[in-house]
């Protein structure tokens, strides 16, 4: 299972390491695309392929179900761990994330989140709804 939080940096390269606790479930090459809220997503390859079907079940006819495939599908990247445990962001995805040097790596049960770590620090103090509201919700638990 991904969880926990890590903080790294990305070096001048691009490059990025994955502790191993997360390298175990995503595997030496898994899947990294633009995710919600300012951050990246990475799947392994079983879970790329269980997230696409979901994908692939939306309607055509619904224009911004297409849209969400479009960019999903157009950002993502297949990235491959080197022998240091890193892998390679491309220079797009580091854009679209904002991130520089610092990041923040989360375990999200199903997926990683990449996160630049100054948009990480804003996200977590965001006011937009506090965690016993969320955790209320019907998919929180309780």
């Amino acid at each position: 299972m991904l969880i926990g939080t890590f903080q790294h940096s990305v070096d001048p390269k691009g490059r990025l390491f994955i502790p191993a606790k997360l390298r175990e479930d995503l595997g030496e090459r898994f899947v990294i695309t633009r995710g919600t809220g300012g951050c990246l997503f990475g799947f392994s390859f079983n879970q790329w392929e269980t997230f696409s079907e979901k994908l692939r079940a939306l309607p055509l006819g619904d224009v911004n179900a297409q849209r969400v495939v479009r960019l999903l599908s157009a950002w993502a990247t297949e990235v491959e761990l080197d022998k240091q445990g890193r892998v390679l962001l491309s220079a797009n995805l580091r854009e679209c994330a904002g991130m520089e040097k610092d990041v923040t790596i989360i375990g999200a049960t199903n997926r990683i989140e990449i996160w630049s770590r100054n948009n990480w620090m804003q996200y977590c103090a965001a006011d937009d709804m506090d965690y016993d509201e969320a955790m209320a919700l019907p998919a929180g638990g309780g």
